[in-house]
């Protein structure tokens, strides 16, 4: 067993790392954003120093994608200066490190699912704060794992099946991109991932998603049977119809190929059908049915 900091422990990837690896008996010391603000080195470094983790997990991010592309500086400062931060003081203790990327950082242009070793060239602030995060990491930490994943969805947080559930309950129409591709990730299967690799001490980058691509457009459409509805609801779009437009582009294809975890010897995570099926009777079950266990 370990001990295992967990910052932006609140969140819907955080949440889910917690929950796993106390689960698993770690002793786990979850930092939200009120408790450790990672943009401060100095309290980083003190927190480190005093809490003396084996493994830290970095989850905490700014991740709303199109407000990063309105205020590019802060984003640099929390997704990229602030990793550095992080990486800087848990090698200074010895600590390994897992540091969660995206796939974001690539320009998704290829016509096949990227490889750790493709080059990066993001389009947005958000893509270009969170590249400088993973070139800061490696720099402060050779030995850390940076995992790259997509398209994410948990219990805890904003992700499209709430949106998507949300959309159900009313008449507003599903019209949803079908010029955009990626794997729906998610958290309840990412969360024991990142553990496995953390304990393994796994270097440098590795792709992590659930298995089969998707467009938005057909993600929705299996949402939308998941419940019983009608798939015949959702009509596709191209980016160019979204109304408003977003401000932040967005990679056309952003499917990640897990390859490194095949070099390594883990098991890729499951087709996410069944993620999917298991995450909406969560959600559609009453608040007090019970804990869920991850």
């Amino acid at each position: 067993m370990m001990r295992v900091l967990v910052t932006g422990a609140e969140g819907q990837l955080g949440t889910d790392v917690t929950r796993h690896c106390e689960h698993v008996g770690d002793h786990v010391l979850p930092m939200g954003r009120g408790d450790l603000d990672i943009t401060d080195r100095a309290a980083v470094r003190t927190c480190f120093e005093a809490m003396r983790p084996d493994l830290i997990v970095n989850c905490a991010a700014w991740t709303a994608v199109d407000a990063c592309e309105g205020d590019p500086a802060r984003a640099l400062l929390v997704n990229g200066a602030a990793a550095g931060h992080v990486a800087h003081a848990a090698a200074a203790i010895g600590a390994r490190l897992v540091h969660i990327s995206t796939d974001y950082v690539l320009d998704g242009t290829l016509d096949r699912p990227y490889r750790e070793s493709d080059a990066t060239h993001p389009l947005s602030a958000y893509g270009r704060s969170k590249l400088l995060g993973e070139e800061l990491v490696l720099q402060e930490a050779p030995t850390a794992t940076i995992v790259r994943t997509s398209w994410l969805c948990g219990e805890h947080g904003p992700n499209m099946v709430k949106t998507v559930l949300a959309m159900l309950r009313t008449d507003r129409e599903l019209r949803f991109v079908d010029d955009q591709r990626g794997c729906p990730t998610f958290t309840a299967d990412l969360a024991p991932l990142i553990r496995s690799l953390g304990s393994l001490g796994v270097a440098g980058v590795v792709h992590a998603t659930n298995q089969r691509s998707v467009s938005w457009f057909e993600f929705v459409r299996e949402i939308v049977v998941c419940v019983g509805g009608d798939p015949g609801r959702v009509t596709p779009i191209s980016s160019a119809e979204l109304q408003p437009p977003r401000p932040a582009p967005r990679p056309a294809n952003s499917v990640l190929d897990n390859c490194r975890l095949d070099e390594i010897g883990i098991a890729r995570l499951r087709d996410f059908g069944q993620a999917l099926s298991e995450l909406v009777s969560v959600l559609s079950s009453p608040p007090d049915g019970g804990a869920h266990t991850p």
